[in-house]
């Protein structure tokens, strides 16, 4: 399948990279990778970057601005398992779909599809593209795929293989990469996130069934000056809590008019209870969004089940 997109690539002279909704360095990195690795490899194809920017991440390019006006164009989609979570407007108007993506199968919407949940990331499927198909490949394009790789397996905790760790190897023995600098992309933070944290710690509250939660209004961001992005990227901070299976992170997100989910697992299933909710992700790492607190009460009391029926099969 990987040499179905890849002819897809060499025929369009115009294409288009997306990937889902409150993105994150994996969905960057893999974004970045591909777009610099195609412009290197067939000079003169028009090829953008596309999605919701985010001042976070500004250790990435800039994204494209697209018009959407071509009549003959491929969009590639990284990192994304359903149509509803794909940073653009629509997917009427692209001759065809591919979709490289690392997460469970919810539906298909390409006619060129490679998903391997196996895989620790989307930017080491675009890296495994690369390479199969002879592509461009620099330090660039190499610090794009390691910082993917690292974020989304959070520094080599979750998803993470020999595969992994020889693909590391070969990225910065091959290309030189400055590990600390990378690394200070991904984990420097202002103080003000490091006291929210510490909010977070103080006032999760946990049931009865180890759920752990915090639930964070939009006042509690604004006093510590801090947005709902940066309450979903602390979530990982969290995963050694003895008292706790399922942590959630549940941020006001005013300017959309959405209430954030940000859910990490240590034993139960958490991803289609997340896909109920529009949302979705791994097996122990999801997330989702509801309109009110309404729904965000129900998601946490299905959440509470899940962390229920699990300790009760455990314990058999």
């Amino acid at each position: 399948m990987l040499k179905s997109i890849y002819e897809k690539i060499k025929k369009f002279n115009t294409i288009v990279i997306a990937r889902h909704i409150g993105v994150d360095p994996d969905a960057l990195g893999s974004q970045f990778a591909l777009k610099r690795s195609i412009e290197k490899t067939f000079p003169g194809k028009k090829i953008y970057a596309v999605g919701t920017k985010s001042s976070k991440y500004n250790y990435f390019p800039k994204l494209d601005k697209y018009d959407n006006k071509s009549t003959d164009t491929l969009l590639v989609v990284l990192d994304t398992p359903d149509k509803k979570r794909i940073d653009i407007s629509s997917l009427e108007t692209y001759s065809e779909i591919c979709k490289i993506d690392h997460h469970p199968f919810i539906e298909k919407f390409g006619e060129s599809e490679y998903i391997d949940t196996s895989a620790s990331s989307a930017s080491e499927l675009v890296l495994e593209l690369i390479l199969k198909n002879s592509m461009y490949i620099d330090e660039e394009v190499a610090k794009y795929i390691f910082l993917g790789i690292v974020s989304d397996t959070n520094r080599f905790l979750f998803n993470t293989t020999d595969k992994t760790f020889k693909t590391m190897y070969e990225l910065v023995k091959n290309y030189h990469l400055n590990i600390e600098e990378l690394y200070s992309n991904l984990y420097m933070r202002p103080l003000s996130e490091v006291k929210f944290q510490g909010y977070i710690a103080q006032n999760m509250k946990v049931t009865e069934n180890k759920l752990g939660y915090v639930i964070i209004t939009n006042e509690i961001m604004t006093d510590y000056g801090v947005d709902s992005s940066s309450a979903g990227n602390m979530i990982n901070n969290f995963n050694n809590i003895e008292e706790v299976i399922v942590w959630v992170t549940i941020s006001e997100d005013i300017k959309n008019h959405l209430i954030k989910f940000n859910i990490r697992s240590r034993g139960p299933t958490i991803n289609t209870t997340a896909e109920k909710y529009s949302g979705g992700g791994h097996k122990f790492a999801s997330g989702a969004r509801v309109p009110s607190m309404k729904e965000a009460k129900m998601l946490l009391d299905d959440l509470d089940i899940v962390c229920k029926e699990y300790l009760e099969k455990e314990s058999k």
